[in-house]
């Protein structure tokens, strides 16, 4: 049976990375994974938003990509260094600091692809988001912090599971599949997950490619590629067969693919 979250929009989907920053938004200051980056993308159109869970030193799962607060705010501390309010008077000036609870809360029409950063923050990801499961997936580069989360929700008392993808251990092995042409195995490989969500090629190794996108399908598994800016390569991407773009611009994508 098909997870709740992809009941929406028929796909290709298109996934708001880390929210909407428009040119515009960048100029007057406004950062990623931001309160207003969320509302932008809301306000675009986006029914997928994705983006990064990290805690904070008194424990609030926070939306926030990196482990430390230099590239967005320069300052040099971890997210885990700082208290909530903390970040919140750095995050004053790019568009607001955003909590997981007030993410949840605040676009409850919002379907959310949640990418737990931090191994500590799986378990309250995985409780938070318990009575939202039916419009969350989970994932991490780490199979272990996703599995980690998804327990955490069912802990919670999660009525469903919520949807997941696969991590990093998971993609290489279905990589190593396809290369050997086995849909058995690659059947086997995505058991247990929704989609595969990976970048178009890695270095010089090609990740997506047809026979990859026909193996996932024939396991009822969606491929989402990221991170597609270009909209002549979001064009490709879906004439390809790929389910969902994952793009810096919902608002191009949105209109390219349309």
């Amino acid at each position: 049976m098909t997870h709740p979250w992809f009941a929406g929009p028929p796909r290709p989907r298109v996934l708001a990375h880390r929210g909407l920053v428009t040119p515009d938004g960048a100029a007057a200051g406004i950062a990623e994974n931001s309160f207003a980056a969320v509302a932008e993308a809301h306000a675009a159109g986006a029914h997928y938003v994705e983006s990064d869970c990290h805690l904070t030193r008194d424990g609030v799962v926070v939306l926030f990509h990196d482990p430390d607060l230099s590239r967005v705010t320069g300052d040099t501390r971890r997210v885990d260094e700082v208290s909530l309010r903390t970040l919140a008077d750095l995050m004053s000036g790019h568009g607001g600091v955003i909590t997981l609870e007030q993410a949840l809360d605040a676009f409850p029409d919002v379907h959310w692809n949640l990418d737990v950063k931090a191994a500590a923050a799986a378990e309250e990801v995985g409780r938070i988001v318990a009575p939202h499961a039916a419009r969350v997936l989970v994932t991490s580069f780490s199979d272990d912090r996703r599995r980690a989360a998804l327990a955490a929700a069912a802990a919670a008392g999660a009525d469903l599971t919520p949807a997941t993808s696969a991590g990093t251990s998971l993609v290489s092995r279905l990589v190593g599949a396809v290369s050997l042409r086995s849909r058995r195995v690659a059947r086997r490989v995505l058991r247990n997950v929704d989609a595969v969500q990976v970048p178009e090629r890695q270095g010089r190794l090609r990740i997506v490619t047809p026979r990859l996108i026909d193996y996932a399908h024939a396991a009822g598994v969606e491929v989402h590629v990221w991170t597609v800016n270009d909209p002549d390569d979001m064009t490709r991407l879906v004439t390809m067969g790929v389910d969902g773009i994952v793009t810096d611009r919902a608002d191009v994508a949105l209109r390219t693919l349309s």
